[in-house]
């Protein structure tokens, strides 16, 4: 394993597969040791307290906890944390809007999963 292995990412979506499809995209990455998942944002919200992630992926439109108010909630725990908005509804949202909430970056969900990865180590300070 390379330098800064062993990061552990948290994957928040309320979509099924589109969830499963983020962690193995993560858990295919050496870097990424382990990868928990929460269904809302509520969840997210537990799971980070638990996990204390290295980086969060958080969907926008979930039931329970919308990704802005999870991702706010997150930031004052972990303000240190790099936080993607990966959603459908990207394009609606200011990047400024989302700052406020603690997100780091918004993404498309019609980003290429290898792009989000090399995003993510970006934002973790990591190398592509």
């Amino acid at each position: 394993m390379g330098a800064g292995a062993g990061k552990t990412v948290l994957v928040v979506e309320d979509n099924a597969a589109i969830r499963k499809m983020l962690v193995s995209a993560f858990l295919a990455n050496e870097v990424f040791e382990a990868c928990e998942e929460a269904e809302d944002g509520k969840k997210g919200v537990e799971m980070a307290k638990q996990i204390h992630p290295d980086i969060v992926t958080m969907d926008l439109s979930m039931p329970v906890m919308n990704g802005m108010e999870a991702a706010s909630q997150i930031r004052k725990m972990f303000p240190k944390t790099p936080i993607i908005l990966f959603t459908l509804f990207g394009d609606g949202l200011s990047q400024i809007e989302a700052a406020k909430s603690g997100i780091n970056l918004v993404l498309s969900k019609t980003t290429p999963l290898p792009m989000l990865i090399i995003l993510a180590h970006r934002l973790m300070g990591l190398p592509d």
